[in-house]
């Protein structure tokens, strides 16, 4: 085993450095991820945007295989050196009541917003042993881990998908009751809501509908072949207009808002809405009109906070990696080094003219 590690730590606002890390003796209940690919999370940029929380190492949708393991470790994660795992960024408890109903992403031990909170890609280096990032060699197994394992067939690049398409899974299926009957309009075709088209489709949805911009062309080919059955422009047609043409003025059943628009964007999401409907968002940043809970009511409908996902979710994810069914490899479009970090989180946050939907970063090369 290597004796250290090197790794991109964010020093200041929008700045990584390369540093080299010691890697110390661990106890019986913890091990050492060596990383093979790490993912790209649009919430890397939100917090490359802030520095806050002190000097880290970002990065939380980590491939690898285990490189030195305790034996109680072992044993309860059921793995042994040399396995190919895909962590959770979640470091939860275990033993609250979210955790008992396994609802991980909710457990307070996880949460960085409270104090004491750590989790994968935001605790700062001051956290022991300080190698909590997947901008990294290696990264600290603590006993608190959550391990999944990757089926054989599938590459470390397409792993490292697995949590933003488990997103998918989480808000599609499990948050939303996409199904059959269900019409699914899904807006902005970013990682997550490629993995909310894919869900929709496989779950067994009537109709899949994702919207973007005209720049979103290359995303739309992927959306299709994720299973989404129209996509739309909205700076070129009305989404409102176009989703009650296809349904024959029966309007959708839920509405999955990934496009970071804010807000802003709520009462016109409701509207794309059936009575009983739901509609469920993960923008909570910039301006907000005043919210229509006449719509809201009237039409009983219900609006949904989502973050995160389970543990089923993403197992269902390497499921679909798994089946060969779906090109995957056109979803991950950047492999790139530690050096580069810099400019693949600005390529992210949509900084640059290059175009992307997941990027990972190969911390060997």
């Amino acid at each position: 085993m290597a004796l250290q590690s090197r790794a991109a730590v964010m020093t200041a606002l929008r700045k990584t450095e390369i540093r080299e890390f010691d890697l110390p003796e661990i106890g019986p209940d913890a091990g050492w991820l060596k990383i093979a690919v790490n993912g790209i999370c649009s919430s890397d940029w939100n917090m490359y945007n802030n520095d806050k929380p002190g000097p880290r190492i970002l990065g939380h949708e980590m491939v690898g295989t285990i490189d030195r393991l305790g034996p109680a470790a072992a044993y309860r994660w059921g793995v042994e050196a040399g396995d190919l795992v895909a962590l959770e960024e979640y470091l939860p408890c275990g033993h609250c009541e979210y955790c008992r109903a396994g609802e991980i992403r909710s457990c307070m031990a996880t949460d960085q917003r409270f104090s004491g909170g750590i989790r994968y890609g935001s605790t700062p280096l001051k956290v022991a042993p300080s190698l909590w990032g997947g901008y990294s060699q290696y990264v600290y197994m603590p006993p608190r881990t959550i391990i999944h394992k990757v089926p054989k067939n599938v590459p470390p690049r397409i792993a490292a998908m697995c949590l933003p398409v488990g997103n998918g899974f989480q808000w599609a299926r499990f948050d939303c009751g996409a199904g059959p009957g269900k019409v699914v309009v899904i807006q902005g075709p970013g990682q997550q809501g490629l993995g909310c088209a894919l869900a929709a489709r496989i779950c067994g949805a009537d109709m899949v509908i994702v919207s973007g911009l005209s720049h979103d062309s290359g995303r739309f080919e992927l959306a299709k072949k994720f299973g989404a059955d129209h996509t739309v422009a909205v700076d070129k047609d009305d989404l409102l207009e176009t989703v009650a043409d296809l349904t024959g003025g029966r309007m959708a059943d839920i509405v999955i808002d990934t496009s970071g628009l804010g807000p802003k964007n709520i009462n016109p999401s409701l509207r794309l809405l059936r009575k009983r409907g739901v509609m469920a968002t993960i923008s909570r940043k910039g301006p907000a009109e005043n919210f229509d809970a006449e719509l809201l009511i009237g039409q009983q409908l219900t609006l949904k906070g989502l973050r995160g996902h389970s543990y089923d979710a993403v197992e269902m994810a390497l499921r679909a990696m798994a089946s060969k069914k779906y090109p995957f490899e056109l979803m991950s479009t950047h492999l790139m080094g530690l050096d580069q970090v810099d400019h693949a989180l600005q390529m992210v946050g949509g900084q640059l003219e290059e175009k992307s939907i997941h990027v990972s970063i190969d911390p060997w090369i």
